[in-house]
């Protein structure tokens, strides 16, 4: 072997043991539990890259309960995420944007002390043409008190005490960003090893980026703050000339603003006006990832992780990104309330 080869990769389970160490007593448990979310993820990956010569592109001719027509790699990225997690003891609940109900593990152990909620493969519309979609997931701990005679203790609590979050992008490269709450670190999969790899440690979302990414198709319908601000942006009021970026893919257009930093919007609508974005299964996690990460996530009106959840499949408005492209939006909000 040639001396000077110095590549050591550090794995994600190594990662996530040296990050347990911060707390006293932890057993590993933990740890299993991410490991069964990364083994979901590769095998999800696997099917992802092969999907079309194996009869996976296309749907299945359903809709979720989220009235979107359901595509055979959703059906098999849960059936994988929910296999992965539920042999795992310390996992009591798990809730899928897939399903219309929570699942309690039939195993009801009393050790089970984690909540998993999770979108299994987020933009899965998109497989079709080759545009990148990911997977994405939320841990809370189990409520003092709760049992599982009452799930929904488990579920409905608002962002902030979530104690891990991250997603997962199937692109040119499959790529995991995950925090513990202690900032945001990035992991490439490693194929010739089968491993995910940190590549990027304690991410630092820029001050300012350069894009915005919105799907501008709708303007005429977003409230007139975002319109007011999109004319700010577009116009070099914030003193840098912007470029758009949209992919439609949630996972993919987060990413990218978290690397590159600039601002990613999903605003109500007229006919969607809470917003079509899920609470607890996707902006919950990327909120609590762009904070570690120096960024900030709002409702447009609230901050997301203060929300008080209040259905399952709640629904919400996002914006999120770096903190003068955010700063600014929220001058555009305060400026409309002060003008009505």
């Amino acid at each position: 072997m040639n001396p000077s080869f110095q590549y050591s990769p550090i794995t994600i389970q190594q990662h996530i043991l040296k990050e347990q160490q911060r707390f006293p007593g932890a057993s590993g448990e933990f740890s299993f539990l991410l490991s069964g979310i990364t083994l979901a993820t590769k095998l999800i990956q696997s099917k992802v890259s092969r999907a079309g010569l194996t009869n996976l592109l296309g749907s299945v001719g359903i809709e979720n309960i989220q009235g979107e027509v359901q595509q055979k790699l959703d059906v098999f990225a849960n059936e994988v995420m929910i296999a992965s997690l539920s042999c795992r003891e310390s996992v009591g609940i798990l809730a899928s944007e897939e399903n219309e109900h929570i699942s309690t593990m039939p195993h009801k152990s009393p050790n089970a002390k984690y909540a998993v909620i999770f979108d299994p493969l987020d933009g899965s519309s998109n497989i079709d043409v080759n545009v990148s979609v990911g997977t994405t997931f939320s841990i809370f701990r189990r409520p003092e008190g709760a049992d599982f005679n009452d799930p929904m203790r488990w579920v409905l609590q608002p962002g902030r005490r979530q104690i891990a979050a991250g997603y997962v992008v199937y692109g040119s490269s499959t790529v995991m960003v995950y925090t513990c709450g202690n900032g945001a670190h990035c992991f490439t999969l490693d194929p010739s090893i089968g491993a995910f790899v940190l590549s990027h440690e304690n991410i630092k979302m820029p001050e300012q980026g350069n894009y915005y990414s919105v799907n501008e198709a709708y303007r005429n319908h977003f409230p007139q703050p975002y319109i007011d601000f999109l004319e700010r942006i577009r116009n070099g009021d914030l003193g840098r000339n912007y470029a758009s970026r949209y992919i439609g893919s949630m996972v993919a257009d987060f990413h990218r603003t978290l690397l590159r930093g600039g601002i990613f919007m999903y605003p109500p609508t007229k006919s969607h006006p809470q917003g079509k974005l899920r609470l607890l299964y996707e902006a919950n996690p990327v909120a609590m990832i762009a904070e570690q990460a120096g960024g900030i996530a709002s409702t447009g009106t609230a901050r997301i992780l203060d929300i008080q959840p209040e259905s399952v499949h709640e629904r919400t408005p996002l914006v999120i990104g770096s903190r003068v492209e955010m700063e600014e939006f929220q001058r555009c909000m305060a400026e409309s309330v002060e003008a009505a």
